[in-house]
């Protein structure tokens, strides 16, 4: 039997939060979710296989928390997908080490072929 995949949701949004994790958990994925940036960064073990950040949470800038991310040896290659409501934050997701960008709302089959195509490779 093979190990269920990772991912961590981090979104400021209750209601965004609640509907991605049930349906990803329903894709067969192991969810956690966070509303808080930090949690993130102060994380020691146990990495998502895909990190879905979004952009802009209260308190903390997501691109802050992917920068940080990318920065450190042991969190580089996780691979984040950045999701805001804005398309305009694409490139400066991308800057700050994003390795794809998701725009809400989303497409669920959009989100879970993004996801399949990190945990593929």
């Amino acid at each position: 039997m093979s190990k269920l995949k990772k991912v961590m949701i981090a979104d400021d949004d209750p209601g965004i939060l609640d509907a991605v994790q049930a349906m990803l958990e329903f894709g067969g994925y192991e969810v956690s979710t966070t509303n808080n940036g930090a949690t993130i960064l102060e994380m020691k073990d146990q990495f998502p296989d895909v990190l879905l950040l979004d952009v802009w949470m209260s308190g903390t800038d997501g691109r802050d928390v992917c920068r940080r991310l990318k920065e450190s040896e042991r969190t580089r290659s996780m691979p984040i997908i950045m999701i805001s409501a804005s398309t305009e934050l694409e490139k400066s997701a991308k800057d700050a080490g994003a390795d794809d960008f998701l725009e809400k709302p989303f497409d669920m089959d959009e989100l879970f072929l993004k996801i399949n195509r990190f945990i593929e490779n």
